[in-house]
């Protein structure tokens, strides 16, 4: 086992992004988080293309709370313009609180809608 976070989180991650797919009418919502800068982007994973994106690279704000709900709405506003409504939130192994959350509920607020992978229902009658 590493005691490497940044390892950790890369291991996490590819756990999450065996589950989540994007597709062309579902994108999957990249989310990243660091330090300095938070990103958001639309990836269709069939195409291999990233449909619409959103960061704080060009506004030069700092990485808090308030920053964290404009780039969740600059993402919902982006995506919209491109024509996405659906999407499948991939949160890139860091934990779903703080800043993810409220980037995933600014742009659920400003009307983007987000899918689930539904679980398989064992049968009763199989026992």
């Amino acid at each position: 086992m590493s005691f490497n976070r940044k390892e950790q989180r890369t291991r996490r991650h590819m756990r999450l992004r065996q589950r989540i797919k994007g597709t062309a009418e579902r994108p999957r919502m990249a989310i990243c988080v660091s330090n300095k800068h938070m990103y958001v982007q639309f990836i269709d994973d069939v195409a291999m293309h990233t449909i619409a994106s959103s960061s704080t690279l060009k506004e030069g704000k700092s990485c808090n709370m308030e920053t964290a709900k404009l780039i969740g709405v600059n993402a919902a506003e982006a995506a919209k313009a491109k024509g996405i409504s659906v999407v499948v939130v991939d949160r890139g192994g860091f934990a779903f609180h703080g800043r993810v959350k409220l980037i995933v509920d600014a742009a659920v607020d400003a009307g983007l809608k987000i899918t689930v992978k539904e679980k398989k229902e064992k049968s009763k009658e199989a026992k």
